[in-house]
């Protein structure tokens, strides 16, 4: 069985044989498989009415555990998100009522965004449709493959620098 990559690949050695273009191939298919996940990740999204970075943030809130709370700059470092679009992503949410924006009572100069409980019941329901989604997506692959996987996706993520920590 073969990949729109595979034909690719063998285009360039053809024309160009002595070239070892396998990370070429790598690279592609991670890049291919990104443009495709995302394409059926958007979909789901889509069903439920909702935009991916509504759940990303809405989920990094929930996650965070009660009292479902984070400053802006928690939620730019744990949403990979500048500061400016998080702005305007926390100012939608604010809107449909799914978060608040709060002065910290602790440090007046300091807020507080906090999931609302109709972001917590929005969370909740959409996360189990979210882990589905993503199970159906990898459901080719045997439960050992899925784990060398993303063993090796964790490692290659790794070395480009991401360490997350948040």
């Amino acid at each position: 069985m073969t990949d729109a990559v595979d034909s690719f690949l063998e285009q360039w050695k053809r024309e160009r044989p002595e070239m070892e273009a396998s990370p070429m191939g790598i690279v592609g298919r991670l890049s291919r498989t990104s443009r495709l996940v995302e394409h059926e990740i958007r979909g789901y999204f889509a069903e439920e009415n909702m935009e991916p970075w509504e759940f990303d943030v809405l989920a990094t809130l929930r996650r965070s555990g009660p009292p479902y709370t984070l400053t802006p700059k928690d939620l730019v470092a744990r949403t990979m998100v500048g500061s400016a679009a998080m702005t305007n992503r926390v100012d939608r949410l604010v809107n449909k009522s799914l978060v608040t924006r709060e002065t910290d009572p602790a440090n007046r100069r300091s807020i507080l965004i906090t999931l609302t409980p109709e972001g917590h019941d929005v969370v909740e329901r959409v996360v189990d449709g979210h882990v589905a989604n993503a199970a159906r997506l990898v459901s080719d692959l045997e439960p050992s493959e899925r784990r060398e996987l993303e063993r090796l996706l964790r490692k290659l993520l790794i070395s480009l620098g991401d360490t997350g920590g948040a």
